[in-house]
């Protein structure tokens, strides 16, 4: 297997992963954003006041993104799965 492509594969996995983990860690920010600056304005300093908008962003995030997904996440593993017996020999 020559290095070049041990690499793309490297570089795709980072890629696909970036792709699925973005949009549930940018909801959790902009959420954990938008809950300090509601804490800042009203001085309730309570640290656990962020954990439920989070978790119920997030799991909309999921509904809505879900599909997307598994399809981007099915779609690499059929590349990982079909390339299988081009990487043997």
């Amino acid at each position: 297997m020559a290095p070049e492509y041990v690499m793309t594969l490297g570089r795709q996995a980072v890629e696909v992963t970036l792709m699925l983990a973005a949009p549930l860690l940018l909801v959790s920010l902009v959420i954990g954003l938008l809950v300090s600056i509601f804490q800042a304005a009203t001085q309730i300093n309570e640290s656990t006041l962020s954990f439920i908008p989070k978790l119920v962003g997030i799991f909309t995030t999921l509904i809505i993104a879900g599909p997307w997904m598994i399809g981007v996440l099915t779609d690499y593993m059929r590349q990982m799965f079909t390339s299988i017996a081009t990487m043997a020999s």
